[in-house]
Formats: C-alpha cells, sequence, structure tokens
C-alpha cells in the first residue's frame, strides 16, 4: 500500500490519510502514523490489520524521498526513542520548527506572521549537559525503544549527549558487567539497578554522576561500590559529585529516599549567562547551554529591564532568568512551587552577589496574589511555564494585574498559543516570536515572545 506523508504530528511522526473501499457505497477513511518519514514523501507500508481507523506503520520502502532527507548517523537510530529525526536535513527540521509554531498561532487566531525564522545550533550534536539513562534487567544502560517503554536499547554512543557523558556511561557499564550486577525489572519490581543520571557543566567542566538503586551501597555492595568511587575518580577528575541514590518506590522516575555521597560533594557548580548556579541532582536546569543562553539573551533584548522598574519571574526554577533580568532592575520576585528550587534560587541569588531578590514557594496563581499584596504589581512579567501551559486561571491573573510588558519563553507551541489568546481580552497586544531551537534532532522548539499592554 503507498502512503502520501501529508504533515508530520506533535510527536514527530509523519501522517498519511487513506482511504479504502467498503462493503457500503462510502469509502473509508484510515490515517496512518508512518515514524522517520517526512512531509511530501510517498512510502510503501504493509498493514496487519487493515480494518482498524487509526494505525501505525513502519515504511517498507521509500518511494519518493524529500530532498530533506538524510542517512542518520547514529547506529542506534531504527530502535532507540531519544531522537526521531536523525533522517531529516537540520535546515529541514528548523523549517518544520517555524512552521509548528506558525501553525500554533493560526489555531487561535493570532497573527503567525510575526514568527521569525528558528535559531538553530551551529553544531547540532553532543549538545546535552544531561541524560538519563536506564537499565534493563540483565543490566544493560541505555535508552527506552520507541514505542517500547518497557524495552531498553543498549548503547554503544549517543549523538546528543556530551562526550565525557557518553564515556562516563560506558564506564559504569563496564563496572555493572565486572560485578555482574542486575538491574531493575519494572514488572516484577526486582532488581538492584535502575537509573543512571550524568550531568556536565560545560562552562566549568564539572560533572555529577548519580546512581540510582534499589538498595544502600553497603553489605553486599560494599565491594562494588568501593570500586566505582575508585575507577570514576581515577578516570574522571572533573566528577565532583558521585551519588548512589537509592530508590524503591515503584513509580518509575529518578528519586531518592537516601542520599549516599560516594566521592565530593551533593551538587556542581554551572555557569549561565555569567551568572553561576548551583544543581542538585533534581534540581531542573536547561539542558541545552549554548541555545539557553540565547533565550536569556533573548527575552532580556525583548523586555528591556530598567532600573526603576519591578519584575515578577513566574516559574522561576532556580533563577536561570531570574538572576540576569535582577541584576537590571529595582527587584525582582520569583514565584515556583517546587521549594528545593526555591531555596536554589536564594542560594544562587545570594553567591552572586544579588540582594533585590524575593522567592516565593507556591502555586503560580495563589503566588501571583500573595506577590501582589506583598511586592506590589509588575511592570515586567517573566513567563516560563512547563510544556502543559500555564493555564486559563493563571493568564487571566496576570492579564488582571496589567503589567506594561510580558516576555513568554514557552516549551511548547501549542499551549504558548492558548495561553497568550487569554490576554486578548485584557488589552495586549503580541509583538514578536522568535522561536530557538533547543533539542536539535527531535520535535521539539521553543520560542520566546513579547507582549504588551495597549496605549
Amino acid at each position: 500500500m503507498i502512503a502520501e506523508i501529508d504533515y508530520v504530528d506533535d510527536k514527530g511522526n509523519g501522517q498519511a490519510v487513506l482511504w479504502r473501499e467498503s462493503t457500503g457505497s462510502n469509502p473509508k477513511k484510515l490515517r496512518l502514523t508512518i515514524p522517520r518519514t517526512i512531509p511530501g514523501e510517498s512510502v510503501e507500508v504493509v498493514l496487519k490489520h487493515p480494518i482498524m481507523r487509526k494505525k501505525k506503520a513502519m515504511p517498507e520502502e521509500i518511494l519518493v524521498a524529500s530532498p530533506e532527507r538524510t542517512d542518520a548517523s547514529c547506529p542506534h537510530y531504527n530502535l532507540c526513542g531519544g531522537c526521531m529525526w536523525q533522517h531529516w536535513s537540520y535546515e529541514g527540521q528548523l523549517k518544520q520548527k517555524t512552521n509548528h509554531v506558525k501553525e500554533a498561532l493560526r489555531s487561535v487566531g493570532l497573527n503567525s506572521d510575526l514568527v521569525r525564522d528558528t535559531i538553530g545550533m551551529d553544531n547540532p550534536w553532543h549538545y546535552r549537559n544531561k541524560m538519563e539513562f536506564t537499565f534493563s534487567p540483565e543490566g544493560d544502560i541505555g535508552l527506552h525503544e520507541q514505542g517500547n517503554y518497557l524495552k531498553i536499547i543498549p548503547l554503544e554512543t549517543c549523538l546528543i549527549a556530551g562526550h565525557n557523558i557518553v564515556d562516563a556511561m560506558l564506564e559504569v557499564s563496564e563496572w555493572v558487567k565486572e560485578f555482574g550486577l542486575k538491574g531493575y525489572n519494572k514488572d516484577i519490581h526486582e532488581g538492584l539497578l535502575r537509573n543512571l543520571m550524568v550531568r556536565e557543566s560545560f562552562a566549568t567542566g564539572e560533572i555529577m554522576l548519580a546512581l540510582f538503586a534499589t538498595e544502600a551501597p553497603d553489605g553486599e555492595l560494599k565491594v562494588s561500590s568501593e570500586n566505582l568511587i575508585e575507577r570514576i575518580t581515577e578516570k574522571f577528575p572533573n566528577v565532583k559529585s558521585l551519588l548512589w541514590l537509592v530508590n524503591t518506590d515503584w513509580a518509575d522516575r529518578t528519586q531518592s529516599e537516601e542520599n549516599h555521597v560516594l566521592a565530593g560533594r551533593d551538587f556542581i557548580y554551572d555557569e549561565m549567562a555569567g551568572y553561576r548556579y548551583r544543581l542538585w541532582f533534581d534540581t531542573f536546569f536547561q539542558t541545552n547551554p549554548v541555545q539557553a543562553e540565547k533565550l536569556v539573551e533573548l527575552a532580556l533584548e525583548m523586555g528591556q529591564p530598567k532600573a526603576d522598574e519591578k519584575v515578577i519571574d513566574l516559574f522561576c526554577g532556580v533563577g536561570t532568568f531570574s538572576l540576569p533580568f535582577a541584576a537590571r532592575v529595582k527587584e525582582l520576585a520569583g514565584i515556583e512551587i517546587v521549594e528545593s528550587s526555591i531555596e536554589s534560587a536564594k542560594r544562587n541569588a545570594v553567591d552572586n552577589d544579588l540582594h533585590n531578590t524575593t522567592f516565593l514557594a507556591k502555586d503560580a496563581r495563589l503566588g501571583l496574589a500573595e506577590i501582589h499584596e506583598s511586592f506590589g504589581f509588575a511592570d515586567l512579567l517573566l513567563i516560563d511555564p512547563p510544556r502543559f501551559g500555564a493555564g486559563g486561571k493563571v493568564m487571566r491573573r496576570i492579564g488582571r494585574s496589567q503589567p506594561k510588558r510580558i516576555v513568554y519563553v514557552s516549551c511548547k507551541p501549542d499551549t504558548f498559543a492558548v495561553d497568550i489568546a487569554e490576554l486578548q481580552q485584557f488589552g495586549y497586544s503580541l509583538q514578536k516570536v522568535q522561536p530557538v531551537d533547543l533539542f536539535p534532532q527531535t520535535v521539539h522548539v521553543e520560542c520566546v515572545a513579547l507582549l504588551t499592554l495597549d496605549a
């Protein structure tokens, strides 16, 4: 069966619509999801269950290839779910990301002509400063198979991770094999090793290596854990934080009930836009530091913070945007629901000799109400919500508070468009939108936008 690829969905998969004859007079519509394809391509697919209305199929053969098609570089590309667009030229990826942002604005009735071309990377490889790997029950270390969360693909390399991160991962893999350690089985909730997190500061060179396991590194594990300390500290002198974190929870996420510092400290230092940050294993920090600095530069350029102004930073995290803005204004208040992030933001402000900041650990909507009472209203509001957006209630509260300028930093165009559409009823106009590619070889795109209050 031949399928014509019309567009890609929000997960980066090609989409095609087929019509098949039925027993009635009207043909049946069949929507196909076809991974690793590009709009405009013709591909041959085989349907095992053609009666289904929605179906996923792998391309058997590319009959008419897009001029933007290229050969994937990674040996794990056909199985790994880490980055799905290696078959698409980088120029083509950037065009698609720009179109995605434009379409998101059009879908809510906003002017898509305000969207600039996506800012890409000079080198769209080895850009990640943090990776979370998973152990298979057999002890292999890798990433999840595309479309199969229970299957782990053992890795020989990773082309989007920093070189030192890959080397450290491979060293841990050798250690696991040498001692015959087993991974965690999610089906029966048994086994030792669950995850390996490696984060590296490209600015300071410091590395954190955190091993998540179901048991503490003592007793029968004492010899193997001491060997891990020896080989890591000898081969990777930049590892300033070597952690063994105990996680017995059934939930499949990198959390900890007991923290064991095997070597160094429990955090590393990183820098961004000239400011220094302390990062713990559970600290959220931008994973592409090169492009993240461009986000900060764009936010400052669009926001034009002034020395006599007050700024509110909503969803402030550990202060990634707060600190550069605080250095330029009279006062800044940051709001974030995660208490550990707020404690880090306070510490980071002090570390950078900034004493005009207030940080509040609170839900965004309730935090805004509290900050307005104690801090006052903002001249400039910065918002950087998670992927699901800020939501209508938060956006309407922002609109009613009437800041003169709003800078919105988004990691998902669709929720961004819905959020800013809420502000039109309060007299705000969208001025510009700049997409930035923080995740080359994937569907994700960030953007920075400026809204101003109509005179």
